[in-house]
């Protein structure tokens, strides 16, 4: 089991209603840990429509995760 820190944003922080936490998980990879989350949350986007930052760098979703890292689901931002 690792400790993770999550911060959300946009569209995932209204789903989570929360803008950060901290888990305990088994997941051993970002696209594991989202899996986890988004059943958890009921998140609707996929991983095809996020990218993943890992303690501040643009990661894969098949890295493996370390205890205490800080992982951040990045939602498609809308401008205008």
């Amino acid at each position: 089991m690792a400790r993770v820190h999550l911060r959300y944003y946009a569209l995932l922080r209204e789903q989570a209603g929360r803008q950060s936490e901290t888990v305990e998980t088994a997941a051993g990879t970002p696209g594991d840990l989202y899996a986890e989350l988004a059943a958890r949350h009921g998140f609707r986007l996929s991983q095809t429509q996020l990218m993943v930052a890992v303690n501040a760098s643009f990661t894969d979703w098949s890295s493996p995760l370390s205890d205490g890292d800080e992982v951040v689901f990045i939602p498609p931002v809308a401008g205008g």
